[in-house]
């Protein structure tokens, strides 16, 4: 090959890898946590190794710096040169996994999501060799951009400072230090936003995420199934090396709980394709009221000759009021038997009679009394104990495209033995419809005399 041929090539291949930004093309889900910053201020993507959460974040955070968003973009924008943050855990990993991805490896800047051609002047951080303390970028506006990186083995002080606009954190931060780069942010109206594998488990930032209700947080999950590139023939095999206890976490980005799990069973030991439910089978919805967390609903229906339950839709929205809610719910079928707990007899703020006429009365066909087993007790842990029992044989099936309901079904956990009464409205609209699904009723249909099913004793 001749000198000029190499230097061609050359020129080719440090051309492709200087636009990486230009062919970033999200997965569904990236796509999902970028849309989100249209209205989130916080945002959360989880997910296991090598699935692309860096690789999404730091597209998003060079659009940022650079001013360059494509087409599809409908998430946050700047137009203006910003101030930002981007971090990990310790001076090392900063510098092989945010800044490696955004700017290249050291001594080969320019090769990141950052195009070569918008980077300006930049000083390294002392402590930590190839660690940049800061890099300049220029901005489509004509200004220039200025990127900081830190650690959070610098400690909460070293995160005070002045007003930012985006923060990236990649890996999970401890409270300290996430509060400090909050607080960066309130001035600005800025962003933050994290990527990492849940390995710590419910942390307190893990928390505020998933148990914690905001209307400007954005909680999304990427799944080895969801990262296009790795190949379908491998995906078993990487399952597979991964310890037992860590492969949800790793796999599909679920906090790590363990034996706290109050349903400790595989994803798949439950799920099932959407169906054509026969014409016979019976059916009942079950309501758990709300207003700060959420009012939650499903539907299930009941395949009486196995004795299995099915829940085949879901509905959780939080802060609406009864006609709302029951205006969403009545397509499922003004026919449809409503259980209900023990609070639809308090009396609703806005009318002055029992939530459950309240309902009733906006179109949804509540059933007489509240929810119980057939000998009159609401032990939650009864409850709990038969549908185990049933998600174990077999007899429990949930459709696999209720994300929401699956959320609450990982993150379901026990305290010293104690269930935790937080993020489970849907568990509990589903626990209410499994104790009276012995009022369920064919499509269409009317109630008949209710069915006997014993009670789970629990000592």
């Amino acid at each position: 090959m001749n000198s000029e041929r190499l230097k061609a090539l050359r020129r080719e291949l440090s051309e492709r890898r200087s636009t990486k930004l230009a062919q970033y093309v999200p997965y569904a889900p990236q796509k999902r946590f970028h849309d989100a910053g249209s209205w989130a201020t916080e945002r959360m993507l989880r997910g296991g190794n090598q699935q692309g959460k860096t690789r999404g974040a730091a597209a998003e955070t060079a659009m940022h710096l650079t001013g360059l968003y494509p087409e599809w973009w409908i998430g946050k924008r700047f137009d203006h040169p910003i101030m930002a943050w981007a971090g990990g855990e310790t001076g090392e990993t900063t510098r092989n996994n945010p800044q490696r991805v955004l700017l290249g490896p050291v001594g080969e800047y320019g090769t990141g999501m950052v195009p070569s051609r918008c980077l300006g002047d930049h000083s390294f951080a002392p402590g930590t060799s190839g660690l940049l303390d800061y890099q300049r970028v220029k901005h489509i506006s004509g200004g220039w951009s200025t990127l900081f990186f830190k650690c959070y083995a610098q400690g909460p002080l070293k995160w005070q400072g002045p007003p930012i606009d985006s923060i990236w954190l990649d890996e999970e931060p401890p409270m300290a230090i996430y509060s400090e780069a909050m607080a960066r942010i309130i001035a600005t109206d800025g962003i933050i936003y994290l990527t990492f594998t849940p390995l710590l488990g419910y942390s307190e930032v893990v928390r505020r995420f998933l148990l914690e209700h905001n209307p400007k947080r954005s909680d999304t999950q990427l799944q080895i199934e969801d990262a296009l590139h790795i190949p379908p023939e491998r995906r078993d095999e990487i399952i597979a090396r991964i310890p037992e206890h860590e492969r949800e976490a790793r796999i599909r980005g679920i906090p790590t709980v363990g034996e706290g799990r109050v349903f400790p069973l595989a994803d798949s030991a439950i799920s099932y394709e959407s169906m054509q439910y026969p014409d016979h089978w019976a059916w009942i919805g079950g309501i758990d009221f709300g207003w700060t967390h959420p009012t939650a609903a499903v539907k299930a229906c009941i395949d009486r000759d196995t004795d299995t339950f099915y829940v085949v839709a879901v509905y959780r929205v939080s802060q609406k009021t009864p006609m709302m809610h029951a205006a969403a719910l009545r397509p499922w079928g003004q026919w449809l038997p409503w259980a209900w707990p023990h609070d639809g007899l308090q009396h609703d703020k806005t009318a002055g009679v029992p939530l459950k006429v309240t309902y009733q009365e906006h179109g949804l066909n509540m059933l007489p009394e509240r929810s119980c087993f057939a000998d009159g007790s609401t032990s939650r842990e009864a409850g709990v104990q038969q549908m185990l029992e049933a998600m174990e044989t077999g007899r429990f099936r949930v459709a696999a495209h209720l994300t929401e309901w699956w959320d609450e079904f990982r993150l379901y956990r026990r305290d010293n033995g104690v269930i935790i009464a937080e993020y489970d409205d849907l568990l509990s609209a589903t626990r209410y419809a499994w104790m009276s699904r012995r009022h369920a009723v064919p499509y269409g249909g009317k109630r008949k005399a209710p069915l006997k099913y014993p009670t789970k004793k629990v000592v």
